[in-house]
């Protein structure tokens, strides 16, 4: 076991996490209802090992993105590889995006889910949501949270990329697009000034963006841990089974298109730089797992820039720049989501959707997805700003989203998988285009442990 890759070992947490999750739902159901013996072993002495991991890659995040960034901008040691690196990875994300979404509304008007919901699996499913406290004031507040987005102004996203207060804004993971802001503008400042003046601050990012990485090495010694808390809560929390059933349909469309998402990264990785698709598959695959167990991209962001940098080589100087960036603003597998989740929408309640709204879904979850946060549950902000862009009426935004919500956490898990996936797809090849592509440089938490021990 100790030989064990680290990604077997994910998956066997996940597997053990999901089987003793079931196990669970079983006592529920063999109890006093109003008990719920299972669910509330899991919350109260299981839950919180994931929790305490997912609240230790938060941690580290900003400061990771700091050290790595600056230190990235600093080895350049020329601004105009650094535009190189920004314009083509922002072009390289806005191009996958729109080609998500694409494939997204391709498959749901193939498919057609929704068409097929009688009115009475509506109002069961409708009704269970207005039951659920909790679910009904869940999808007011990502109602309300769409429509200030909405309503904000043409340059507002410009000017709450900049922060008034770098303390304030590195102590909080949702305003990630501000840190990175303000770490461009310090990197390129120290370029800016004569070399031999910044050797000590240089030498202090290079020793802690080291110091980070071995943090992540240590961190993931209990994700296979981690991993069965989360989903062992997942699973206990996921609902009525009947209401899911109800859903299959539009799952296994947004599922089908996530995995032809995953297909075009791998072509994309053998055909411009040479790798091989599975190696590159197995070099991420532990980033993947968290991913899909914590849903959100941030969280995992530490663990992919350590993936791409050490176990497929793409070097600093790009690996600082792009994965932060795309934890931000790459939502591949969330745009596809939109297109899905909106058509199915308009299909199962009968609002007639032309060409032309089709391809203002395509602009709209596309600008919709830069900024959009990095955390569980956006991509249902993001999802009333596309159903708002194509005229969807206003007073039916409960029942569509609650039309999804049963089915929304797992496939949230299965989309960040695809977003993760993008970021180090995209860092490989902005990698391979400017030459920062080598060897994988692998190391383990315990390289120095002898000398220190």
């Amino acid at each position: 076991m100790k030989n064990l890759a680290l990604h077997w070992k994910i998956l066997i947490g996940m597997v053990l996490g999901v089987l003793f999750g079931l196990a669970m739902t079983q006592w529920d159901s063999a109890s006093t209802p109003d008990i719920h013996e299972g669910t509330q072993f899991i919350n109260h002495w299981i839950a919180p090992i994931g929790t305490i991991f997912v609240n230790l890659l938060k941690l580290i995040a900003i400061p990771l993105i700091i050290a790595s960034l600056i230190k990235g901008i600093a080895d350049l040691g020329d601004i105009s590889k650094f535009s190189q690196i920004g314009g083509r990875t922002i072009g390289i994300y806005l191009i996958t995006t729109v080609f998500a979404v694409t494939i997204g509304l391709g498959i749901v008007n193939l498919i057609k889910p929704g068409t097929e919901i009688s009115q009475a699996t509506l109002t069961k499913l409708v009704e269970s949501n207005k039951k659920d406290k909790k679910t009904a004031e869940n999808i007011a507040t990502k109602i309300e949270n769409a429509g200030k987005q909405t309503n904000a102004g043409p340059l507002d996203f410009i000017v709450d990329m900049v922060p008034s207060n770098v303390f304030n804004a590195a102590s909080n993971n949702s305003k990630m697009l501000q840190v990175i802001f303000f770490v461009l503008f310090f990197g390129i400042s120290i370029l800016l000034v004569d070399k031999e003046k910044t050797v000590i601050i240089r030498g202090f990012f290079d020793g802690l963006n080291d110091v980070v990485l071995k943090m992540v090495d240590l961190i993931m010694l209990i994700a296979p841990y981690a991993v069965f808390a989360l989903l062992a809560k997942v699973i206990v929390s996921s609902g009525d089974p009947d209401v899911l059933v109800a859903l299959l349909k539009y799952a296994l469309t947004v599922l089908a298109g996530l995995a032809m998402m995953i297909a075009f990264y791998l072509i994309l990785v053998s055909y411009f730089t040479g790798r091989s698709p599975i190696g590159f598959l197995k070099a991420i695959a532990p980033a993947q797992l968290l991913a899909f167990s914590t849903s959100s991209s941030a969280a995992t962001l530490p663990v992919t820039m350590e993936r791409v940098e050490e176990h497929i080589g793409v070097e600093k100087e790009v690996t600082s720049f792009v994965c932060p960036v795309g934890a931000t603003v790459n939502m591949d597998g969330t745009s596809l989501y939109q297109a899905v989740a909106a058509v199915f929408i308009c299909f199962a309640l009968q609002h007639d959707i032309s060409f032309s709204d089709q391809l203002t879904i395509i602009a709209t979850a596309t600008l919709a997805s830069i900024g959009s946060a990095a955390v569980p549950g956006a991509g249902m902000v993001m999802l009333v700003i596309v159903l708002e862009s194509i005229g969807f009426p206003p007073e039916k935004f409960e029942i569509g989203l609650a039309l999804i919500f049963a089915v929304d956490r797992p496939l949230d898990m299965c989309r960040t998988v695809v977003n993760v996936t993008g970021d180090a797809t995209v860092a490989m090849l902005v990698g391979k285009s400017v030459g920062k592509l080598g060897e994988p440089k692998i190391k383990n938490w315990d390289d120095n442990y002898e000398a220190v021990k």
